[in-house]
């Protein structure tokens, strides 16, 4: 068993391995690809969008994703083709359908492909489509994975990118009818609790978050319910839940695909969310966004922008205990999480981001 001292290192960061743009003009096609499970995925689309912005009208934009995590990047306008490869998690299995597919990304004849995974299956793509300019994320270094993604598509020269979380609908009244089966009135505000944690020390106690909706309902001073949404995992949470605050949880754990999902996020006026996929759906559609972080790396997935911000209670700066369990030994991460001091970045946070524009970077450039 290993000790204290004995902690396994982090990877050592990596520069982005790039072939930059030289072209007098514009590309005309750009692939990105990103193969990660769905909040790798989505968070870097806001990114993409901004890239879209900056090329003419003509350019085509495609995305190359799992089959698994599709379903988000399908239900939007930014891209003109989603391409899936199958296979689940069996690398093996990706390849087989990645080759399957490559005939018709090679009719593509895509310029520029970005490489926002840097893998074997990426990089196999990546040399057999044979692009002008070409650049490979940075897996490792200490940094923000959306921070990452920006720098590189920066890198391969296509300009600075000024990115908002103004990702649209293809179906602007996507999720509507779904929440009016849960029981939304169709004013009040919806407030999105997500227990998602995947191990304890990441969860904080189903007791604070009801705690923190009962107060939520005395102080917001505007008419809210509650939406718990995601996997069928999450029904016992869900349950307990309503039996505590009633009518006003809708609980649509289970009953949505990953684009209703996201379009029910995008409606929210707030979100509480542990690091999950849903934390990274409702910073990336623009909802204000509270992550509350126990063992999970903060400085790799912490949701971020101006209307987000990252409760971190790991005493380990260096986010080692990214396994889920503190390695220390000591009672669950978020355990002594107070639903008060959650109220109190909460409260702040959602008024704040009435006054402004919601932002995630701007370059100075």
């Amino acid at each position: 068993m290993s000790g204290p001292d004995q902690r396994s290192a982090a990877p050592a960061p990596e520069a982005i391995r790039v072939e930059p743009w030289v072209g007098s003009e514009a590309p005309s096609r750009i692939l990105a690809i990103r193969l990660q499970a769905m909040g790798d995925t989505v968070l870097t689309l806001p990114y993409l969008q901004a890239l879209r912005r900056r090329q003419p009208s003509g350019t085509t934009l495609d995305f190359l994703t799992r089959e698994e995590v599709a379903d988000v990047p399908k239900c939007i306008t930014l891209f003109d083709e989603v391409f899936e490869i199958g296979g689940g998690r069996n690398t093996r299995l990706q390849l087989l359908s990645t080759l399957m597919l490559l005939p018709k990304l090679r009719q593509r004849k895509y310029d520029v492909v970005l490489d926002l995974q840097r893998n074997r299956v990426s990089r196999l793509v990546r040399s057999v489509l044979r692009p002008a300019a070409w650049s490979e994320f940075d897996r490792f270094s200490p940094e923000l994975a959306g921070e990452r993604t920006r720098k590189t598509i920066e890198a391969v020269g296509l300009g600075p990118l000024d990115v908002y979380p103004d990702l649209e609908l293809s179906d602007p009244d996507a999720g509507v009818a779904t929440l009016r089966d849960a029981g939304w009135d169709g004013e009040s505000d919806l407030v999105v609790l997500n227990p998602a944690g995947a191990f304890e020390d990441r969860s904080w106690p189903l007791e604070s978050y009801a705690e923190f909706a009962s107060m939520w309902l005395d102080r917001a001073q505007r008419a809210s319910q509650f939406v718990v949404v995601g996997l069928p995992s999450l029904a016992a949470k869900a349950e307990t839940l309503r039996a505590r605050l009633g009518d006003s949880i809708l609980n649509l754990v289970g009953r949505t695909a990953a684009g209703v999902a996201f379009a029910v996020v995008s409606r929210a006026r707030l979100v509480i969310s542990e690091d999950s996929g849903l934390m990274h759906m409702a910073w990336v559609a623009g909802v204000p966004t509270l992550g509350l972080f126990g063992a999970s790396r903060a400085v790799w997935a912490s949701p971020h922008g101006n209307y987000s911000e990252c409760l971190d209670v790991c005493e380990r700066p260096d986010g080692a205990c990214m396994s889920g369990s503190c390695r220390r030994g000591s009672p669950p991460c978020l355990k002594d999480l107070t639903a008060e001091s959650v109220l109190e970045r909460a409260l702040p946070l959602v008024r704040r981001i009435d006054a402004q524009r919601k932002v995630i970077f701007e370059s100075r450039g």
